[in-house]
């Protein structure tokens, strides 16, 4: 885990445009509006014993707080945004745009910053909420605001 080279990409993804139609690549998935990249992705928690990828969460939690020290720094200190308001939005049916619909099924917390004079949001966060799935420190970057 290299914080330099996962700030950089960062920086890369604010500054690319974003492709017209929803698609995926090794790299992320993007869409008209924002790229989603995982920085780092756990290996064998699929089937990993529960308290193995409990300590690999706290592991990536600790991890994506580092990379938010750095973006608290250029963009300014931000609470965390908490994911359940809009999982419920979702449930009852309401409207709410990608990127934030998924990274609210795939995450519990996340950091959000607004890149100034850019136009574009930054998301943090680490998605664990599917114990099927790997465990992924993922960073966005979208032109849409949070809902």
């Amino acid at each position: 885990m290299d914080i330099a080279t996962h700030l950089a990409v960062i920086d890369r993804l604010c500054a690319q445009e974003f492709p017209a139609e929803p698609c995926r690549s090794e790299s992320g998935t993007a869409g008209p509006g924002y790229a989603t990249v995982p920085l780092e992705t756990s290996h064998g928690m699929r089937v990993g014993h529960a308290w193995v990828r409990e300590r690999t969460v706290t592991d990536f939690q600790a991890y994506r707080e580092a990379i938010a020290e750095r973006l608290h720094d250029r963009w300014g200190r931000q609470p965390p945004c908490g994911q359940l308001t809009v999982r419920l939005r979702l449930s009852r049916g309401e409207q709410i745009p990608e990127p934030w619909a998924t990274l609210s099924l795939l995450t519990d917390e996340l950091d959000v910053w607004q890149v100034a004079g850019a136009g574009r949001w930054v998301a943090l966060g680490v998605a664990d909420r599917d114990r099927a799935d790997e465990i992924r420190l993922l960073a966005v970057v979208t032109e849409i605001p949070p809902p």
